[in-house]
C-alpha cells in the first residue's frame, strides 16, 4: 500500500485566506485553524502564510524575512544590505521548536529603506529598488533567500505541514487585518524553504495550488521585463505577472484578470462592444502572460486580496462572507472551521475572481452584473 507521501497527487495543495474589509486586525489563530482542517492535501514538504498589517511600528518600511543556510552567507548578504539601505532594526525572526519542523535556517528580518546616496541616480522609485535587491540577493548570494519584502507585511513559511508551521513562527503573538495560507502537495519541484508559499514580492503574495503549464512560456515573457525565474516553482511567475501588469503597466485588477485567465472567445459575446476590443488587445498584446492548467490562486496586496480559478475551474475554490469579513478555501471545511455561519456562501466560477478589499477601495467588484469596475488594487 502506497503511503502519504509517496503517491503523486495533482489535486493536492490547501489555501485559504481572511480580510477583514474595516482593516481590523486578528490573530493568526484562524488561519492556521482554517489551513490545519486540509491537513490531508498537504505532505508536510512545505507550508506557509502571508499576513498584513503585523508591523504597525515600522509601517513606513520595508520587512525582509531572509532565510541563510550558513552564517557565512549572513555576512555577504548583510553586507550587500548595509552597502544599500538603511536598516532600521535587524534580528533573529522569533521562532519555537516544534517536532514537525527540521533542518531549520537561519532565519532573520531587517526594517529598511534604501540609503538615500544609494537612491538619488537610480532609475525608478523606491518599491523597484527594493525588488532588484531582492532579486540580486536570490539570484546571486549562493546560501540566501528572501521569502518577503514588503511593507508591515511578512511570510512565514518552511518545510512542514501548515499546522506546525503556524507553530513554530508563534503566529498566534500577530495580530493583521489580511492573512493568506498554504498547504503544500510538490508535484514537479523538490520540497524546500524557499519553495513554499506564499510566494512574494513586495507585498505582493501568492498561494497557488495548481500547475501552470505555461511556465517556460510565462518566464521567458517576465525575463524581458527583468524579472529572473530561478526558485523552481511555476507560483513564482504569478507572482511577478501580477506585480509587472498591475505596478509597473498599471493595468487595472479587471485587465490583470483578463489576460491571466482570459474569457474563450466564444464568451466575449457576454461582454459590451468596447469591452470585447478591449479584451482582444490584451489578448494580443499579452499572449504570453496567458496561465494555462489547473489552477486556484489567492492573491494578496496590502490593499485586499483576490482569488482566481483557471478558466474551467480544475482546482476547487469556495468563498464565503460574514459581515466586514471575506473567507477563501480550497474547501468549505476549510471557511466553517471558523466561521460557523457565514452570511453567504459560494463557489465561484471558473475564470471568475473573488475580491475582497479594504474599506475605501471596495466596489471594485460588482456583483450586479459580474463585472470589475475600478481601477485601483495596488494603489
Amino acid at each position: 500500500m502506497q503511503r502519504e507521501g509517496e503517491v503523486r497527487i495533482p489535486s493536492g495543495c490547501a489555501i485559504s485566506g481572511i480580510v477583514n474589509r474595516k482593516g481590523k486586525v486578528f490573530s493568526g489563530v484562524d488561519i492556521v485553524d482554517s489551513i490545519a482542517v486540509m491537513h490531508e492535501r498537504s505532505n508536510g514538504l512545505g507550508g506557509g502564510f502571508a499576513a498584513y498589517g503585523i508591523y504597525p511600528e515600522y509601517k513606513d518600511d520595508y520587512a525582509l524575512h531572509i532565510f541563510y543556510e550558513n552564517q557565512s552567507a549572513r555576512e555577504q548578504v548583510e553586507q550587500h544590505i548595509n552597502h544599500n539601505l538603511e536598516v532600521r532594526l535587524a534580528g533573529k525572526m522569533p521562532t519555537r521548536k516544534n517536532k514537525g519542523i527540521s533542518n531549520q535556517p537561519i532565519i532573520w528580518r531587517y526594517f529598511v529603506n534604501p540609503l538615500p546616496r544609494k537612491f538619488e541616480d537610480f532609475e525608478g522609485d523606491a518599491d523597484e529598488f527594493i525588488a532588484q535587491l531582492v532579486m540580486t540577493i536570490n539570484n546571486f548570494f549562493e546560501g540566501a533567500f528572501v521569502a518577503s519584502s514588503g511593507k508591515n507585511m511578512g511570510a512565514f513559511k518552511a518545510v512542514g505541514y501548515p499546522e506546525d508551521v503556524g507553530d513554530f513562527y508563534r503566529l498566534e503573538e500577530y495580530k493583521g487585518y489580511l492573512w493568506t495560507a498554504h498547504g503544500r502537495f510538490p508535484t514537479n519541484t523538490p520540497g524546500w524553504w524557499g519553495g513554499a508559499h506564499p510566494f512574494t514580492l513586495l507585498d505582493w503574495s501568492v498561494v497557488h495550488n495548481g500547475e501552470v503549464s505555461s511556465y517556460d512560456t510565462n518566464r521567458r515573457f517576465l525575463e524581458m521585463y527583468g524579472y529572473r525565474c530561478s526558485l523552481q516553482t511555476d507560483t513564482e511567475v504569478i507572482t511577478y505577472l501580477f506585480d509587472l501588469l498591475i505596478r509597473k503597466h498599471e493595468l487595472s485588477l479587471e485587465d490583470c484578470v483578463s489576460v491571466l485567465a482570459a474569457p474563450f472567445w466564444e464568451d466575449l459575446q457576454d461582454q459590451s462592444q468596447a469591452r470585447n476590443a478591449r479584451i482582444k488587445a490584451l489578448r494580443m498584446v499579452y499572449s504570453s502572460a496567458l496561465l494555462n492548467g489547473p489552477f486556484s490562486i489567492i492573491v494578496a496586496t496590502k490593499n485586499g486580496m483576490v482569488a482566481l480559478n483557471d478558466r474551467i475551474k480544475l482546482r476547487s475554490l469556495v468563498a464565503a462572507e460574514r459581515g466586514d469579513c471575506l473567507y477563501i478555501a480550497s474547501e468549505e471545511s476549510a471557511i466553517r472551521a471558523v466561521q460557523k455561519n457565514p452570511d453567504r456562501i459560494w463557489a465561484p466560477r471558473g475564470g471568475e475572481p473573488v475580491v475582497g478589499l479594504l474599506e475605501g477601495k471596495e466596489e471594485i467588484y460588482d456583483r450586479s452584473d459580474n463585472r470589475l469596475h475600478k481601477l485601483e488594487f495596488s494603489a
